[in-house]
């Protein structure tokens, strides 16, 4: 009778406790559907977007074009850390970077391993875009940490420890991806030169990862044929409005974007359009004095400061009127005489005294009255970046004629003379002075052997603008810059090494 009572209650309990969860997904029935497999898809979407702020700050600040900034020494002890390469395995922006490089590999591998590869062509579209993304992220882990591990497929629990990969079945990985990606036939396209309204990922920013790909390892005839399969296209052109609008708000989707991440003016997800990034690089408005009718959103923390050397090669290129220079960034003189904004007396600013122009946050397009929160796109690469890798594959590989038309696109648009030859000197400096701010600066110099000589000194001194327009170097550091056989990778995150017992750390960290 007892034991019939603890039976009958047993069950009882049973079948009370038998209820579905609810926000938790059952892989094997799930992204069936093709509204399911929609919503895997804009995971994939969304975790890039989010990866705005570790991956352009810190891209930035290994650079020789900007300085870490803020209003004073210790603003951001991080940033300051990484732009003068006295970081260490421990830096959270980093780790951030590589960890979100990481969580985009397993979105795709999910849809991999998920999603029907002889599904319908939402489904084949799904598939090829999670390719791209996964090359995409591989990419930029072998640019900077060299060998990370290989991870292509949903990790069983006894394979969460993996070793370092090799830099051979690494880019054979990117490689496989991007070619099957593009011969799929699924990817999207742009229906003209003029369609501002594709924002999936597309056959040509395909081709031009896979052009990068190859030129990051030599292969110059195969990278020039990616990129100019892309001018062949049509598909898009060098913007020709004012240059220095191309990244506001207002301006979205237009004919030289190749991949931008969406932000839509909707109140009602305000928390989807908080900017923080664009705050950090807002000039430092609370040390300033300045108009009421200042076009300029009067909140920023002057973050990311361009270095007069970046101002000197646009000097030796255009001159001090150039075109693209003063849609690039002013001088403290011109922010005082064309905009009459000013430091406050008694205050300063960490930099040298240059402004950026190019990435300048409008307080007309700002969104539901709130500082925080700015509409622009994340643009992720410009036909500008394909035209200039263009030139250099072409260059390489033995075609200056090629190269000399894709530098001389470049050079028209900045309204500068074209060239009648051209060097691989002359593509770095176009390249440095075009995209500037776009995070290709640093892999550049380190796959170019130019980081040693451009790198080695930034530290040993911090610049400070005064109010007079006087700047101040100032001495922190005794162990400071690039250092060869050390820097030209990136640590794999302390946290990562704690997990992961079987992964050897880049050397020097």
């Amino acid at each position: 009778m007892i034991s019939a009572a603890f039976t009958l209650v047993n069950t009882a309990c049973n079948d009370m406790l038998n209820i579905s969860e609810h926000g938790v997904l059952n892989y094997e029935t799930f992204y069936k559907t093709d509204d399911q497999i929609a919503s895997a898809e804009a995971s994939l979407y969304i975790q890039v977007k989010g990866n705005e702020f570790n991956y352009f700050l810190t891209k930035n600040m290994l650079s020789d074009d900007f300085w870490a900034g803020g209003s004073q020494r210790g603003d951001n002890i991080d940033l300051e850390a990484i732009n003068e390469y006295r970081f260490d395995a421990e830096e959270d922006y980093i780790e951030g970077l590589f960890t979100s490089y990481y969580t985009q590999i397993y979105k795709a591998n999910v849809i991999l391993h998920h999603v029907d590869e002889n599904g319908d062509s939402k489904a084949q579209e799904a598939r090829a875009e999670a390719k791209v993304f996964r090359a995409w992220s591989y990419f930029e882990l072998i640019s900077m940490w060299g060998n990370p591990p290989v991870v292509d497929h949903e990790l069983l629990p006894s394979e969460y420890s993996r070793p370092n990969g090799s830099t051979e079945e690494l880019w054979a990985l990117v490689e496989k991806d991007l070619t099957e990606a593009i011969s799929s036939g699924a990817l999207q396209e742009k229906s003209g030169l003029d369609d501002n309204t594709t924002w999936h990922i597309t056959k040509q920013f395909a081709e031009a990862l896979l052009g990068k790909a190859y030129l990051w390892q030599k292969k110059y005839s195969e990278a020039a044929s990616m990129f100019t399969n892309i001018v062949k296209s049509k598909l898009y052109k060098l913007y020709q409005g004012d240059y220095g609008d191309m990244h506001l708000a207002s301006n979205k989707h237009y004919c030289e974007s190749m991949f931008e991440s969406n932000r839509i003016y909707d109140s009602n997800n305000a928390f989807d359009n908080f900017t923080l990034y664009y705050l950090m690089i807002n000039w430092r408005m609370d040390h300033m004095s300045y108009p009421s009718d200042t076009p300029i959103m009067n909140t920023g923390w002057g973050f990311c400061t361009p270095q007069k050397g970046l101002y000197e090669d646009f000097v030796k290129d255009e001159g001090t009127d150039g075109y693209r220079l003063n849609q690039t960034m002013l001088t403290y003189s011109q922010l005082k005489s064309k905009m009459n904004i000013s430091i406050n007396a008694g205050s300063e600013i960490c930099g040298e005294g240059y402004f950026m122009w190019k990435w300048r946050t409008l307080s007309s397009e700002r969104g539901y009255s709130s500082d925080y929160v700015y509409n622009a796109n994340i643009l992720w690469m410009r036909y500008a970046e394909v035209l200039l890798c263009g030139a250099e594959a072409s260059l390489q590989a033995g075609d200056e004629t090629t190269a000399l038309d894709y530098i001389n696109q470049i050079r028209m648009r900045a309204k500068l003379a074209t060239l009648q030859t051209v060097t691989l000197d002359d593509i770095k400096l176009e390249k440095r002075l075009e995209l500037c701010g776009e995070g290709t600066r640093f892999q550049d110099l380190v796959r170019w052997g130019d980081a040693a000589s451009a790198l080695s000194g930034q530290g040993e001194t911090a610049p400070f603008l005064e109010s007079n327009g006087e700047v101040m170097y100032r001495k922190y550091n005794s162990s400071y810059g690039f250092k060869t056989g050390k820097n030209e990778l990136l640590p794999y995150p302390a946290t990562e090494m704690r997990l992961n017992s079987n992964i050897t750390q880049n050397p020097g960290y």
